[in-house]
Formats: C-alpha cells, sequence, structure tokens
C-alpha cells in the first residue's frame, strides 16, 4: 500500500471477512454484527489483533473471532455480566472474559444475545463515569495531623 493510501475502515475490513468465510461462519458473523448494531445503535466497529472484528461503545463489548469449526463471541467484561439465558458456554474460568462458542447450525438465542450486549455496553459506560481516584506519588505515604487524627497527604 502506497504511504499516502488510506487503510480500509474497519467496517469494509468486516465486510470483507465476512465475504471470505465458509458460508455458516459468514453468515453467523454478519447475523451476529447486525444484532449488536441494533442493540446499540451508536456502537463502533474496529479491526484488532491482525484481523479480529471488534465492537466498541466506551470500550469492548466483544469481539467475534473465528476459528476453523466455531465463531467465538468474547465479551471484554463478560464475568460481571449477568447471563440468565446461559449463553456463555466458554472461557468461564476467568475473572474477566466470557465467551460463547457458536457451531454449525447451533441456533442463537437473539433477544437474550441482544440484552447481553446492551448490558456489556451499558457496564462499560458505567465504568467510564466513575471518576478514578488519583494515585499517591511513589515514595509518599499519608501522614496523620496531630489535632485531629485523620489523614492528609
Amino acid at each position: 500500500m502506497p504511504s499516502n493510501a488510506k487503510p480500509e475502515s474497519p467496517s469494509k475490513l468486516i465486510d470483507a471477512r465476512i465475504k471470505e468465510l465458509p458460508d455458516w461462519q459468514g453468515e453467523v458473523l454478519s447475523r451476529i454484527r447486525r444484532i449488536v448494531k441494533q442493540a446499540v445503535p451508536d456502537v463502533v466497529e474496529e479491526w484488532k489483533w491482525r484481523g479480529v472484528p471488534v465492537w466498541e461503545h466506551d470500550g469492548i463489548i466483544c469481539t467475534g473471532e473465528t476459528y476453523k469449526d466455531y465463531v467465538k463471541l468474547t465479551f471484554a467484561k463478560g464475568a460481571s455480566l449477568e447471563d440468565p439465558a446461559g449463553l456463555f458456554n466458554a472461557s468461564l474460568e476467568g475473572n474477566m472474559r466470557r465467551a460463547i462458542d457458536i457451531h454449525e447450525g447451533d441456533k442463537i438465542a437473539e433477544r437474550a444475545f441482544k440484552a447481553l450486549v446492551r448490558a456489556a455496553a451499558a457496564l462499560n459506560t458505567s465504568s467510564r463515569s466513575t471518576p478514578r481516584k488519583p494515585k499517591a506519588a511513589a515514595g509518599t505515604r499519608p501522614r496523620p495531623t496531630r489535632a485531629s487524627g485523620t489523614l492528609r497527604r
């Protein structure tokens, strides 16, 4: 690619990935993409890690990875999400992520998936709106004051 050429948009790269996949995987990824966009209309599509579709809203909602026998939807903060429909069926042992592995012929519970996507976006938004506490400078410790006995910096 010439140095002055504009890189393709993530959406166009995702379009191309869907077209190049075997029938069922392309159909699944296309349907997941449609559901994500319906659930969170202002979702941002990204293309990361050398070819992984990523949907973001104030942080990563989920990724759409494709493997030989399945499509994996990894939710970055899945361990913090309620999953009453039991959609998560992979990466269940970690403290952060959860995933849904979809194999050929699997049905997608669209309503439950849409709710999960909305919950992930809401979690990202709520996490971003919480102000972070400033870190103390390296090597400093709070010192008690004589008058009140409380700590000050």
